[in-house]
């Protein structure tokens, strides 16, 4: 017996002694490697990175851009039926362990030990779960594993269960490229996480461990197997009813994944220039991890009418140019479909792409291109459809002996095996329009004149085909839509809309070396002496030569520089007739100044930006409002915005010249913008060689900027002006963007005189004259009693000169005949 005790006061002196080396070891090890750990305490102050929105002036989401698809939820604005899904399917006991589920960890053990042969079970808790994503590596080590366990412990201690729920769901990778519940739940169903079903919080949490396994597309039977067993561990913890989770069983995996990118048609090339601004103000890590909300100056509906005011004046300038031939050419024999899904469409047109099975005299028999169902693989529904003669007639002959000539058969054009762009003639029915992207480009900004904020903006046929945006990066020779501000600088400084000037040959010696430079109008004649009024009107180039000559050529410059169209315009009198470049925006922008009454506005496309908090970081409107900070109504005086805004043109001129500008539409270069139907005012642009073709004009409430030319510059045609293909792209698109406004006329500003005047000499009109028109003159000034000239002669010791030849047949009388 005495021995027995011995005995077994050695084993207990033994177990004591191995105990307390085993602590110690333990001790050690933690202590060793707790002076490793990370900080764990700027979890506090976690800020995820997240998708940065873009929103339209009516706050509709339109882009997002982001590295990681992610937005951050409190969480308070999680759904219980969310968080207790996630807390059944991963961590159950997650309200009453301290960090580490030891019970779970010995039951992993134990099967582990009893599966050998399988995949070792882990029983990682979420607090564990959070130390590895947020401060460690996914390496597999029994050194990772401490730390893990370490900084668990001191995670609990340190912050709440629910904080620590929190991180977690915010961080967390669910597939499809969406970070965190919230991101998850508008990926997979385009939906809030207050508006989730069971069975769709079932299946967003059955995807933490391994999301692509659970593929909704690639997996569905596994995927929905998962989530069943994720209902199953909800209704065993008490989160849901039997009931309930056998109705949820029931449900299907509806998934349907959100788009990313651009979620509105037709705005491409607007968010990117979005885009391009944000990035330049606040970096890489700001636009794709700064979780700003960016609320634009987008109008939805305006936006998708400049769009196809624009494509639809570039492709009816292009079809006159005639047939260029197929996309491609694939075997339309066997299972066309396949061979065709693989042809690269462009998506934002609403064009679709077809091959031709069959070609006729009377019609093409055609194979529309079929989709791909979520999982990527091409549908088995074949659709067909008809061109018919009508739908390519069009269609004429663009290369070769029969250039020009029409099409009287499809055959001509289309053969078995093409693959050609089509356009439904009638929506639901079969016939087809043939269809080709066109090869010239173009831009077209609507702007708010009074602001600067860019209501739409179209930078070419295509974003697929093209992302250079021609609205805002293409620099271009504006041509004769310059020359208001050659007028306007005129009507700033003496001269008077009845003015006189000498349409007549001239000479310009441009210095030794450059040689001599003759001016010509657009009809190669002369008219003679004629008013400011008819020169801006029928866009005399010579007239406007002159004129910039009488004020000299730094004045005109400066006055460039004011209205923002051309920086540092070179002092050369060829510049007076456009020979600068600018960007269709600076010259909308430009012109906007008139129609405001003068005022400096800077274009934008950011109204307001708030970053991850809700704080407004930028506001584009910087007018000051001292009176704006009450927060009730106590019968005070509304508030007086205090505008600082630079004042670049008189308020008379900028009515002298916007009037003038009506005039370009009603008698001039732009009468087919008449059809308008409203007031408007602006000017046409060619450049040499029919290059260029422009239309910029406004009515009291909106400007507009229109230019049409190819990429790389080259001459569009004889006759191809900006009266004859810019001008209907704007009149199509004011006659939609004004359908539902009242006609207002233009704002006359206080002291301007309108006086009924001869617009062919500039004098007072005579009682009962047909021709007379009213024009206005600002105070101190008239219409001349006696008729004044300007250009009838030119001071010898000028470097840029009239002729003798041109100054005698000025003062003989016969300067209109050259």
């Amino acid at each position: 017996m005495r021995l027995l005790v011995r005995f077994l006061g050695f084993l207990f002196a033994t177990g004591t002694v191995l105990a307390l080396c085993a602590a110690a070891v333990v001790g050690y090890f933690a202590w060793s490697y707790s002076r490793e750990l990370p900080d764990y305490e700027h979890l506090a102050n976690y800020e995820p990175p997240i998708m940065t929105r873009l929103h339209a002036n009516d706050g509709r989401l339109i882009a997002e851009y982001a590295k990681e698809r992610r937005l951050f939820l409190p969480i308070q604005a999680m759904p219980k039926r969310l968080t207790t899904a996630f807390i059944s399917a991963e961590d159950k006991t997650f309200y009453s362990h301290g960090g580490i589920d030891f019970l779970g960890v010995a039951r992993a053990a134990l099967q582990n030990i009893q599966n050998r042969d399988r995949r070792p079970q882990g029983a990682s808790t979420i607090t564990q779960q959070v130390a590895k994503n947020f401060l460690l590596t996914n390496e597999t080590s029994m050194e990772r594993k401490i730390k893990e366990a370490l900084l668990s412990l001191r995670i609990e201690q340190t912050y709440t269960k629910d904080r620590i729920l929190e991180l977690y769901l915010n961080e967390i990778y669910l597939g499809l490229g969406a970070y965190g519940v919230g991101a998850a739940s508008l990926v997979y169903f385009d939906k809030s996480v207050n508006e989730l079903t069971l069975a769709e919080a079932a299946y967003l949490a059955a995807l933490p461990k391994a999301p692509n396994n659970y593929h909704p597309f690639r997996f569905p039977e596994r995927a929905l197997e998962r989530r069943n067993w994720v209902i199953d561990r909800i209704v065993e913890n008490g989160y849901a009813t039997r009931e309930e989770g056998d109705a949820a069983k029931k449900e299907p995996i509806d998934v349907n994944p959100r788009p990313t990118g651009t979620q509105l048609v037709a705005s491409e090339y607007f968010n990117e220039e979005v885009r391009r601004v944000v990035y330049e103000k606040y970096g890489e890590k700001g636009l794709y991890e700064g979780g700003l909300s960016v609320r634009t100056t987008l109008d939805p509906k305006m936006q998708v009418l400049a769009r196809k005011a624009l494509s639809d004046g570039l492709v009816a300038f292009d079809q006159q140019r005639g047939w260029r031939g197929p996309v491609r050419e694939i075997d339309p024999r066997g299972d066309w479909g396949v061979a065709l899904a693989d042809v690269p469409a462009y998506g934002d047109i609403p064009w679709r792409l077809a091959v031709v099975l069959d070609a006729g005299q009377a019609q093409a028999t055609i194979g529309l291109q079929p989709g791909r169902d979520k999982s990527g693989a091409v549908t088995r529904e074949r659709v067909t459809g008809v061109i018919p003669l009508e739908g390519a007639r069009w269609a004429k002959w663009a290369k070769g002996p029969e250039r020009g000539r029409a099409v009287k058969t499809v055959s001509q054009v289309l053969k078995p095996g093409d693959v050609v762009y089509v356009e439904a003639i009638k929506q639901g029915g079969s016939d087809y329009r043939l269809r080709q992207a066109p090869e010239i480009s173009g831009g077209l900004v609507a702007m708010d004149p009074f602001t600067g904020r860019v209501l739409a903006l179209a930078g070419g046929f295509s974003y697929d085909e093209s992302q250079f945006n021609r609205a805002t990066q293409a620099l271009r020779q504006p041509g004769s839509s310059f020359k208001p501000f050659i007028y306007a600088s005129a009507l700033d400084n003496g001269y008077t809309p009845s003015s006189v000037v000498m349409d007549a040959p001239i000479e310009i010696n441009q210095g030794a070396g450059v040689g001599v430079w003759k001016p010509e109008n657009y009809a190669k004649k002369f008219y003679g002496p004629q008013t400011l009024r008819f020169g801006i009107e029928k866009s005399r180039n010579v007239m406007t030569v002159r004129l910039a000559q009488d004020m000299g050529m730094p004045l005109i410059s400066e006055y460039a520089k004011r209205f923002g169209v051309i920086e540092d315009l070179p002092p050369y009198l060829s510049m007076s007739l456009g020979a600068g470049e600018t960007t269709v925006l600076r010259m909308t922008a430009a012109y906007s100044m008139f129609a405001n009454g003068g005022k400096k506005i800077t274009p934008t496309v950011i109204d307001r930006i708030q970053d991850r908090t809700g704080k407004t970081v930028y506001r584009h409107d910087d007018r000051d409002c001292q009176a704006c900070t009450a927060t009730a109504w106590a019968h005070q005086d509304e508030p007086r915005l205090v505008d600082h805004r630079e004042q670049v043109l008189d308020p008379m001129t900028a009515y002298q010249i916007t009037s003038m500008m009506e005039g370009v539409v009603l008698r001039g270069t732009g009468t087919g913008v008449r059809a308008v139907g409203k007031p408007i005012a602006g000017k046409t642009g060619t450049t040499n060689d029919y290059k260029d073709a422009w239309f910029v004009g406004f009515s009291p409430d909106l400007a507009v900027g229109v230019y049409l030319g190819y990429d790389k510059p080259r001459s569009m045609g004889e006759g191809e002006t900006g009266g004859s293909i810019a001008a209907p792209v704007f009149t199509e698109f004011m006659k939609a963007a004004l359908a539902d406004k009242p006609a207002v006329p233009f704002r006359v500003p206080p002291g301007i005189k309108l006086i009924r005047i001869n617009p062919s000499n500039g004098m007072r009109a005579s009682a009962g004259d047909p021709k007379m028109i009213l024009e206005a003159f600002k105070p101190g000034t008239a219409p001349p009693d006696s008729y004044s000239i300007i250009g009838q002669a030119a001071p010898s010791n000028r470097p840029d000169t009239v002729t003798p030849e041109a100054d005698r047949a000025v003062r003989s009388g016969t300067g209109g005949l050259y």
